[in-house]
């Protein structure tokens, strides 16, 4: 069996992965081999993707040791994304959540050198206060460990999701997430060197979660992005960004939907960019 965790070829700044790695539907052969133990599970999908967004720790955090488990249990180069705790981004005074912060960060710390961006998700039903909001923004920490640290904004509040929370987010450096979703607010607008999206519309009549065409539809826009371009054929709520000569570091993900198959649109997007 352990040619099955042989580790995938990635594009240097390209991390294209699934929410989460525990899914009874995947294991069976769907995606995990029949006979892999359950505790070995992110051990193998960190070998057949290059990212995991961790969707747990919006519900409730792990203890440290928990954190540094799963950093031991991944190759050099893979990269978690985690969503913060629902108890922080739905706290009635946003800017009074800094001790919320610390302690989220003290504990998901531990990822070390696997950190990736952490998404702090506004949901829907939930309004949001201009100045509120500016104060919490200046809470997030640009620095974990010594290591930079990034944030990515994912708000799903319509009255709030406008052009000036583009100024915003680019004020502060931070991205805000594409959610590529029919029943949440969604633009393309980038903020920072990095681009985070998450995309919800695979199918389960389509084995690899979405058709060919769009795969490499999406291939093309997660290449325009690497070079520091911004693709024009996505909404956006203010005027694109200027090119970024160095690049935007791109983080990709598929969420929810048909859930069973984003295993396999992860894979098959990875080995598009792969080959440009």
């Amino acid at each position: 069996m352990n040619d099955l965790f042989a580790g995938t070829a990635s594009t240097p700044g390209v991390h294209i992965g699934i929410g989460g790695w525990t899914y009874v539907p995947w294991r069976g052969g769907t995606f995990y081999p029949v006979g892999l133990v359950q505790r070995r599970e992110l051990e193998f999908a960190s070998r057949q993707l290059t990212s995991i967004e961790i969707n747990g720790t919006y519900y409730g955090t792990q203890k440290p040791a928990i954190y540094a488990g799963w950093r031991d249990a991944t190759p050099e180069g893979f990269v978690f994304s985690a969503k913060a705790p629902k108890r922080i981004v739905s706290a009635r005074k946003l800017a009074g959540t800094g001790a919320q912060i610390d302690d989220f960060i003290d504990g998901i710390g531990h990822l070390g050198d696997r950190l990736g961006p952490l998404v702090w998700q506004f949901d829907a039903g939930r309004t949001l206060d201009p100045d509120d909001f500016a104060a919490f923004l200046q809470l997030l920490p640009r620095q974990v460990n010594g290591r930079r640290q990034r944030h990515a904004l994912e708000v799903r509040d319509r009255a709030f999701f406008d052009e000036r929370l583009v100024g915003l987010a680019r004020q502060h450096g931070l991205a805000l997430v594409y959610t590529d979703s029919p029943d949440y607010p969604n633009a393309a607008d980038l903020g920072a060197d990095f681009v985070y999206a998450r995309l919800m519309r695979s199918r389960d009549a389509c084995d690899t979660g979405y058709p060919a065409a769009e795969l490499a539809q999406w291939a093309e826009r997660v290449m325009a992005w690497r070079r520091g371009q911004d693709p024009h054929d996505l909404p956006h709520l203010a005027a694109p960004a200027g090119p970024a000569p160095q690049g935007r570091e791109v983080y990709l993900y598929f969420i929810s939907a048909a859930k069973h198959r984003n295993p396999a649109a992860a894979r098959q997007l990875q080995q598009r960019v792969d080959q440009n």
